[in-house]
């Protein structure tokens, strides 16, 4: 089992500006995921250490930036969750091509996301 944090999203209110941002002080690059106001940032070689992740739309105020970790099951990971004193905040989804996907507050209430990579998802 992985367990170790494999991508961030940033939420912005204004993806262009913060995309400009990061690109002009760090190199990074910008892919659009299909029409939807998501864009993966590849923050590095990867040959390098580091992760990379994503620049969203916000969809609400006060969004936080969340890093997500890799499970093997997202279900035990759940349940192990729930046991330890964590909270799900959105359940397990599907998002097509990558796997499943949920988000969970830790005791502090900061959110974290969890994915269970499937590329035959659709």
């Amino acid at each position: 089992m992985s367990n170790r944090v494999m991508h961030f999203e940033i939420p912005s209110d204004n993806p262009e500006a913060n995309m400009k941002f990061f690109s002009e002080a760090f190199g990074w690059t910008f892919k659009q995921l299909g029409d939807r106001p998501y864009w993966l940032a590849i923050s590095g070689d990867d040959s390098t250490p580091g992760i990379n992740g994503a620049i969203m739309k916000k969809r609400a105020a006060g969004q936080p930036l969340v890093n997500s970790i890799l499970v093997d099951d997202i279900d035990d990971a759940v349940k192990n969750i729930e046991k330890a004193g964590g909270r799900i905040h959105i359940p397990k989804m599907y998002a097509p091509g990558y796997g499943c996907i949920a988000f969970f507050a830790d005791p502090d209430g900061n959110m974290h996301g969890i994915m269970q990579p499937d590329e035959n998802i659709k």
